[in-house]
């Protein structure tokens, strides 16, 4: 897709806006990318030399994350346009920014391999049972040898009675929530993003979230049923949590 004219302020301003959204909706976000950036290094020895974000939406994560290792080659995949042109227009060129479709196998061959670590942050929720099996094995493939994956997103604690697991929204969800929906009509008032929220549209009109939310047991056994040879607990805060496997 050829890229399109978008005024840099604007684009600034809608990525700010999308990262204050982010913490509205996981206040813990600050501290998960501290943790991951300690993980990875403690696991290589080193800041990462490559690294994938998987569902990286606008590139708020991803541009961090080349600011905390500026050596690092640093990709972002997403299937979003709208998001995609978002973040090509707003990240240093030197940012890898790959449209594939998670929910596709094809999705490995053009993310590339060899990555220290592959991130998943507030995307699987979206994603069914059979196609987060997949995306584990897919990520240890595009793994190198002693690779993490990181992958955090709603689950619920599995350290307690299911009666008591239930998801309830955080003390800022409600106002991250309204937020997201203006931010989104926002953008129908912008004659250069027009086109591309109808191939948004399109795109996802026959394939609504799934809302899927297993307890970080659950991942734990998937990451180690698709070949990790360690799998466990990151982080959590809350309704959220993050899974570490090692490759």
């Amino acid at each position: 897709m050829t890229p399109i004219a978008l005024d840099p302020a604007r684009v600034a301003g809608w990525r700010a806006a999308w990262d204050a959204m982010m913490l509205g909706f996981v206040p813990g976000l600050p501290a998960l990318e501290r943790v991951i950036a300690t993980a990875v290094e403690a696991v290589r020895g080193a800041p990462p030399a490559r690294v994938l974000d998987l569902g990286g939406g606008p590139g708020v994560f991803a541009e961090r994350m080349a600011g905390r290792w500026p050596d690092a080659a640093v990709t972002l995949l997403d299937v979003d346009p709208v998001l995609l042109e978002v973040a090509r227009a707003g990240l240093p060129p030197e940012i890898g920014v790959v449209r594939a479709d998670l929910t596709s196998p094809a999705w490995p061959a053009a993310a590339g391999g060899g990555y220290d670590l592959v991130t998943v942050v507030m995307t699987v929720h979206y994603l069914t049972p059979a196609v987060i099996r997949s995306l584990y094995a897919a990520a240890r493939d595009a793994l190198a040898p002693g690779g993490l994956l990181v992958v955090a997103d709603l689950m619920p604690d599995d350290g307690l009675p299911e009666v008591m697991r239930v998801l309830d929204p955080g003390p800022g969800e409600a106002a991250a929530e309204l937020a997201w929906a203006q931010w989104w009509s926002g953008l129908t008032a912008v004659p250069e993003i027009v086109g591309l929220l109808a191939a948004r549209a399109d795109l996802f009109r026959d394939r609504p979230p799934a809302g899927f939310t297993a307890d970080l047991g659950w991942h734990a056994a998937v990451a180690r049923a698709a070949g990790f040879r360690e799998a466990g607990a990151l982080w959590r805060e809350g309704r959220h949590a993050a899974l570490a496997a090692r490759r």
